[in-house]
């Protein structure tokens, strides 16, 4: 497997998925396209992530190039995630206070982008529900797994998420990114762990340029 850096273009995209983990928008919005099987599938994807409070994880992240990464993920919800890319790769990422704060150990540079300005804008929100904002397009049955894809339901076009749950037990196991122009970036999560307590500095960031490098550890 090729071990090419993973950039910070596939580093975002792949937050898109991490962030959706961690909640979607509102809406009450039924699936009139879907089957009543399919529907109960949606509905069972809705109860198990509304009833994820935190998560604890390690991931694995493969972008469409074969280039490789690997780190922590914490969420805590609503709206809490932090993904820490392990060296020598330099990325981490935080998601609180309605930001997401890409913070580059090597550059020593932090980029600020309201969440509202992003895709996981619409996702981080306390209540999960695949409708409304987000579109549920297809429904798939695997050999013990679910497969759940959603677009933006305002710009279904700009990509999409293929969720991938096993079914005994019913957990989440992995997600695929596919951008606008068909590029693919797959995480896929293993020693998960739901249900922790998480330290909230987890999700806290101080800029190094006014407090020093407290981010690199």
């Amino acid at each position: 497997m090729s071990h090419d850096p993973i950039t910070r273009r596939h580093i975002l995209i792949a937050a898109a998925g991490m962030l959706l983990a961690g909640g979607a928008a509102r809406a009450d919005t039924p699936h009139p396209q879907l089957s009543a099987a399919e529907q109960s599938d949606i509905k069972r994807v809705e109860d198990y992530l509304n009833a994820m409070q935190t998560l604890r994880a390690r991931f694995l992240q493969v972008d469409s190039r074969g280039g490789t990464a690997e780190g922590g993920l914490f969420i805590a919800r609503p709206g809490k995630l932090r993904v820490d890319y392990d060296a020598p790769n330099p990325n981490l990422l935080i998601a609180n206070n309605n930001l997401l704060i890409h913070y580059d150990r090597q550059l020593k540079a932090p980029a600020y982008l309201p969440l509202n300005s992003t895709p996981a804008g619409l996702l981080v929100r306390d209540h999960l529900t695949l409708s409304g904002d987000v579109t549920v397009t297809k429904v798939e049955h695997g050999p013990a797994v679910l497969r759940v894809t959603v677009t933006q339901t305002a710009d279904p076009r700009a990509g999409q998420v293929t969720f991938v749950f096993g079914e005994r037990p019913f957990v989440l196991n992995s997600w695929q990114v596919t951008d606008a122009q068909g590029a693919a970036t797959r995480v896929t999560l293993y020693d998960v762990e739901s249900g922790v307590t998480l330290d909230p500095k987890l999700f806290e960031f101080r800029d190094p340029a006014t407090f020093g490098d407290g981010q690199s550890r």
